[in-house]
């Protein structure tokens, strides 16, 4: 059974295992002991409620319940950019035009934006290439919709995620050739790096302050604006399930899409309901496959069982409601997987 809780600091070697295995570009996950470690702790000291909120962030894993093997992790920021400035470009237009000559040019153009600032984010999504399969991707990504709904106080308004860009199994990332080389003068890598690893003054002292038209870029850089890493399309396409959306908003470095959400109009918080949990037979796999969480704080738990969305007692075997930390009577938080698909 696989199930997703709070990190420990017991997970460090395993979350350095799963570092080494991103590629590059995961910038939230460096393969950086000290870092991975200083992670770790603020997210103890954020459940333990001893942080200001820029500085709050929830990071979880996804284990097999039996062996204790970490498969996955998956984070949320509280509040981005209140501490440190959180940088993207927006894409949008500039008119060239003369009356005199007959010419209107509408121009693609990239603007240093800060409007996420303040939002939470999802981040630090990686499953481990052995473990995707059966369900575990989704269940590492929506989990953390069960954990905002159950604790809404801790989350603002909105809900962004920022999506791997295109970058090849070298490393190289057209949009930093591109663009961010020449302002950054070091390799994709060397930035990405610096900025998992929480050195990120270098960004607002080298970074172009000035429009860029996309026109002046590669034809490969252009391409890659908005685009995701084929590995992260999947991961693209639960979220925009959930009603995420690209509105404009892409990484400075690689180009990939920021996505984000009102998080009330989020499926899976929108749509989670509370229901009393008994002991007993659980509902066979003709059943809908659904999210189910507890509701505590220190001590969240979640899963996938087969289950009717619609229940108001949700019956679970012992094995199941000890994994979840429940036991009956309690009440939990429970949602359907997926959205229905659309008959027509």
């Amino acid at each position: 059974m696989m199930i997703i809780r709070p990190i420990e600091r017991g997970d460090l070697s395993a979350l350095m295992q799963l570092a080494g295995k991103t590629g590059g570009g995961l910038t939230s996950l460096p393969a950086d002991e000290a870092t991975l470690s200083a992670r770790i702790e603020r997210s103890r000291a954020t459940w333990e409620g001893t942080l200001p909120p820029g500085e709050r962030g929830y990071v979880f894993v996804l284990e097999e319940h039996k062996t204790g093997t970490v498969a996955g992790i998956c984070a949320i920021e509280a509040a981005v950019g209140l501490n440190d400035p959180w940088y993207n470009y927006r894409v949008g237009t500039l008119v060239h035009a003369s009356k005199e000559l007959n010419v209107y040019n509408a121009l693609p153009t990239l603007f240093l934006s800060n409007d996420h600032t303040g939002s939470s984010e999802l981040c630090s999504l990686f499953l481990d290439p052995e473990w995707r399969k059966e369900g575990n991707g989704y269940l590492l990504s929506k989990s953390r919709f069960l954990f905002m709904a159950a604790f809404r106080e801790h989350f603002n308004e909105k809900v962004v995620a920022e999506m791997r860009g295109i970058i090849d199994e070298n490393g190289y990332s057209p949009f930093w050739e591109s663009l961010g080389e020449r302002f950054f003068s070091m390799e994709f890598s060397r930035a990405d790096y610096l900025c998992g690893t929480g050195q990120k003054a270098f960004i607002a002292e080298l970074m172009p302050k000035h429009p860029i038209y996309t026109h002046f870029l590669s034809p490969e850089a252009q391409a890659a604006i908005g685009n995701v890493h084929p590995h992260t399309a999947p991961a693209r396409a639960v979220l925009e399930a959930e009603g995420f959306r690209f509105r404009n908003y892409i990484d400075i470095f690689d180009g990939g899409p920021t996505l984000e959400c009102d998080i009330d109009r989020v499926r899976a918080i929108r749509k989670s309901r509370l229901v009393e949990v008994a002991e007993g037979q659980p509902a066979d796999e003709t059943q809908p496959l659904c999210l189910v969480a507890n509701e505590q704080y220190h001590a969240f738990r979640a899963t996938l069982v087969n289950a009717s969305p619609d229940v108001e007692r949700l019956v679970l075997d012992a094995a199941t409601l000890d994994a979840l930390k429940c036991k009956a009577g309690d009440r939990v938080r429970l949602v359907r997987l997926c959205p229905e698909e659309k008959t027509v």
